[in-house]
């Protein structure tokens, strides 16, 4: 194993080099957002998909067309809307009159980066056809189903302010995401330099740092970086102590539902990225801590009575983070 962890930790410094020049890259068109791209970068590195909460006018659009340029990736944005149907995602079959059959339309779903904007303004129906698309990698139109390019991603967006006219998403469908992270303001520095860079007569441009077939490749390395059975265990420990919050002094009532199987994936996946961040080939339990909030905020379900005392999801786990043993 030794030598394996020499070889893989050689290729880590070796493909780190890539993200460096990404970020560069990224940087030239966006100020700030550092975590924006961190965590979209995690979701595209591992195969994932990400839900993003943040006020309007945060580049998290301009963000994820971004990486497409520098990526060499399609982009598609879809607009939800409540009178929107499953078709305007998915695509569908439109009659031919001079061949009298009928013949697929893909919808925007067919491409590399998805931005779902405003996700939880699209009735259910929609949601469902979009949740096939983030599990299966597919979509049915007719009788037919499609494979989805690859990579793939979705971004999705929520307003955590104005919420009139919205469908709240589903456990189910919150539970696909793999990290669900917070947007915040730009500091008065980097506003600054928003406005001096945008408001010019050039904005600037990215420049096409790597192929699809280079983040495939990418997508791969990172499947090989080692993970310890002890480093499971504190994976196992974590999302269990969200399912038995009294094992770690925290009031049963606090926590309607724990966390899924898929968030002990979701951990491995993540830990494993941040560990190749940092031009490692091997998880340690920072890389746990580091994105503990991004796998289980969206989880874990708290209470009314946990919402009456002024908690939320982020506070519970900062406990269970702190009561937890590290190995």
């Amino acid at each position: 194993m030794d030598i394996d962890i020499r070889r893989i930790t050689e290729l880590a410094v070796q493909k780190k080099e890539i993200l460096n020049q990404i970020e560069l890259e990224y940087e030239k068109v966006i100020v700030g957002q550092k975590s924006v791209y961190k965590y979209l970068m995690m979701g595209l590195l591992t195969g994932g998909h990400i839900l993003i909460e943040g006020l309007p006018g945060l580049a998290k659009t301009l963000s994820i067309s971004t990486l497409a340029k520098i990526l060499d990736l399609d982009f598609n944005r879809i607009q939800f809307t409540p009178d929107m149907l499953p078709a305007d995602i998915r695509g569908t079959l439109i009659y031919n009159q001079g061949t009298g059959n009928f013949e697929v339309k893909q919808g925007p779903v067919f491409t590399n980066f998805v931005l779902a904007d405003e996700i939880n303004r699209a009735p259910a129906k929609v949601q469902a056809a979009l949740l096939e698309a983030m599990q299966e990698k597919t979509i049915t139109i007719g009788d037919n189903t499609y494979q989805l390019p690859d990579p793939f991603l979705v971004m999705a967006t929520q307003n955590p302010i104005e919420q009139e006219g919205t469908y709240p998403l589903p456990e189910a469908q919150m539970d696909r995401f793999l990290l669900k992270i917070i947007a915040h303001y730009p500091t008065r520095a980097e506003e600054k330099r928003i406005i001096s860079r945008m408001g010019g007569l050039h904005i600037p441009e990215p420049k096409k740092v790597i192929s699809k077939e280079q983040v495939l490749d990418l997508q791969n390395f990172v499947k090989q970086i080692y993970a310890d059975e002890k480093i499971m265990e504190y994976i196992v420990n974590l999302v269990y102590a969200t399912r038995d919050p009294e094992a770690v002094q925290i009031k049963s009532e606090y926590i309607r539902a724990g966390a899924s199987p898929r968030a002990s994936l979701a951990f491995l996946k993540a830990a494993k990225a941040e560990a190749f961040f940092d031009g490692r080939a091997y998880v340690i339990p920072e890389d746990i801590k580091g994105v503990a909030h991004e796998v289980l905020r969206h989880r874990v379900l708290i209470s009314f009575e946990a919402e009456a005392e002024g908690l939320t999801s982020d506070s519970l786990i900062d406990q269970i983070l702190q009561r937890v043993e590290i190995p």
